[in-house]
């Protein structure tokens, strides 16, 4: 009976603890981070913990060669020579790429530090749910010489979700300054980054019109808007060629070419992500002796 006693205490000291642990985490400040980690590592991620946030290196970063990038060569020039001027420390603008899924709006942020880096560009990558913390974020970058883009990929706010108007203070309208060292780069298959209204929203707002605007807004705050679009045929074909190519494969062209559009066919879309996937495939059957 004595023994089962203990177990019942052990059980509620447990659960003590781990309340404890848990308001303890709620109240923890921003961890404090060494800025020398800047000279060695490149890029890095922001998660929240409590009311701060913790800054940890990407040891093994993905560094897009941006030369490879096909058919997206008008946004890619303007996210070129923004960065340019921001590197510079001449004025810039954070931006927003958004349009179709995998056509390259993450590859082209990605590929900023192989261009970049050697120059003092850091790229900070925060998800959408640790937003709320992005001022701690900003304060540790602050006084930093190197030039820190944060990037938020895959941005996107659902109905009624209210956090975005964390990130219109931030991006343009805050009491405090945004760190002149700091740009907000965010991709979204959204061009406004929430969805659009359809239904009819009478009897839920006095003027809806002024809480869509407002919802709209968001967008507007992102001073240069880069679009990408689906890929015709050709340029499908053109990153698949250019993807074989880098991996050595040694398929006659026509039959790549009939394959590739077999697997686009499929998956019910041409992009540069399916042209990835289909060339690894590839290899891979190739590898293992497979029938194209």
């Amino acid at each position: 009976m004595a023994e089962k006693s203990w177990e019942n205490v052990a059980e509620r000291l447990e659960s003590l603890l781990a309340r404890a642990e848990g308001l303890l985490e709620v109240f923890q400040p921003a961890t404090h981070f060494d800025p020398a980690c800047f000279a060695q590592w490149i890029a890095f991620r922001w998660e929240r913990r409590g009311r701060g946030g913790v800054l940890t290196p990407v040891r093994h970063p993905h560094l897009v060669e941006l030369n490879d990038l096909v058919g997206i060569d008008s946004s890619l020039d303007d996210l070129l020579r923004n960065t340019e001027q921001f590197v510079a420390g001449f004025p810039a603008n954070n931006v927003l790429l958004w349009g179709e899924r995998g056509t390259g709006k993450s590859s082209c942020v990605k590929g900023l530090l192989k261009r970049f880096a050697e120059r003092g560009l850091r790229l900070v990558e925060v998800e959408r749910s640790d937003l709320s913390t992005l001022p701690q974020l900003l304060e540790l970058l602050r006084d930093d010489p190197r030039r820190f883009i944060v990037f938020c990929d895959d941005l996107s706010f659902a109905q009624g979700d209210a956090s975005y108007q964390e990130l219109k203070s931030l991006l343009d309208g805050g009491l405090e300054e945004r760190p002149a060292n700091t740009l907000i780069y965010a991709t979204s298959n959204r061009r406004h980054l929430m969805p659009e209204q359809t239904a009819d929203t009478r009897g839920e707002e006095i003027h809806p019109e002024e809480a869509i605007s407002d919802r709209l807004s968001l967008a507007d705050r992102f001073g240069l808007q880069l679009s990408f679009y689906p890929f015709d045929q050709e340029t499908y074909l053109a990153i698949v060629a250019g993807y074989a190519a880098q991996a050595g494969v040694k398929v006659a062209p026509e039959t790549l070419r009939l394959s590739a559009l077999r697997w686009a066919t499929q998956r019910g879309h041409r992009s540069g992500r399916a042209a990835r996937q289909f060339v690894d495939d590839l290899c891979g059957r190739i590898g293992v002796h497979c029938k194209l």
